[in-house]
């Protein structure tokens, strides 16, 4: 259930009219962790454990490939609201050691870090896999918005689509948050085992630190945006060797790192 229906009054100019809309569902989910409270994130529900594996794997808490164990302690109105995933004290991360205190709201990705230390991402520089040409890139989020049934139906949620090397669409998911969507396309290719495969990361909003950060871990080296990119995620697009681009609408799209990863046959200014 990613909508539900609720009644409006419409103003247009001077007339006002009765309506029911399709409002994207945001409703909070407590994740627990062999029975202790991690988190509470807010989220669209469906694909509530691709969502946990990849925060957790995003977290450094869980990156084992094998599935883990997990049940729906509450639900309220068919809707999980705690759900307890049972890990091994030996495949527990670093990152559990550094539990997340605060609500993690659905627009906000690092919402609970203690301190500022705690949102550094360690790890290699990414090289470059592949050059492409840019208009492929429309044709690609041409193909995640044939699958955007949330966003057709509310106006209200975010995407986020993977594609491999060969810009076939491996996962898409729609959330109410930015980071969500991009938690849940990871953990779905997280459990289908074909992470390695993916090389594009789409998202329909803007693109901030959290989402930069989070395609590094996943080794994700192009990231697209339809909106704005941060100053900060520049800066890490840079420093992690991701190649990032915003405003990609129709023949448009500006490069902020790692030009080199696109074909184009267009003059520079």
């Amino acid at each position: 259930m990613q909508t539900l229906n609720y009644q409006g009054l419409k103003i247009n100019k001077n007339t006002q009219t009765s309506i029911e809309d399709a409002l994207v569902v945001e409703a909070p989910l407590q994740i627990n962790i062999n029975a202790e409270a991690y988190t509470v994130v807010m989220r669209t529900p469906d694909n509530d454990i691709e969502l946990i594996r990849g925060l957790l794997f995003a977290e450094d808490i869980y990156k084992n490939q094998k599935p883990f164990d997990y049940k729906i302690d509450k639900q309220e109105n068919g809707i999980p609201s705690i759900i307890n995933i049972t890990i091994s004290k030996d495949n527990l991360g670093k990152g559990y050691l550094n539990k997340r205190t605060l609500l993690s709201v659905s627009s906000c990705g690092i919402c609970g870090k203690k301190e500022l230390k705690d949102i550094k991402v360690d790890g290699s520089k990414l090289t470059k896999s592949n050059n492409f040409l840019s208009k492929e890139l429309h044709k690609m989020y041409l193909t995640m918005q044939a699958f955007q049934v949330t966003f057709n139906t509310s106006g209200g949620s975010h995407a986020a689509g993977i594609f491999n090397k060969q810009q076939e669409l491996l996962t898409i998911k729609e959330d109410i948050g930015r980071h969500n969507a991009v938690d849940k396309t990871i953990g779905d290719l997280l459990i289908q085992n074909t992470l390695n495969e993916a090389n594009y990361l789409l998202v329909s909003g803007r693109v901030s630190y959290e989402i930069v950060s989070k395609a590094f871990l996943a080794k994700i080296p192009i990231i697209v945006a339809v909106s704005a990119c941060s100053s900060l995620a520049v800066d890490f697009a840079k420093e992690f060797g991701i190649c990032l681009i915003g405003f990609t609408r129709e023949d448009k799209m500006t490069i902020y790192s790692n030009p080199s990863y696109i074909k184009t046959s267009v003059n520079y200014a």
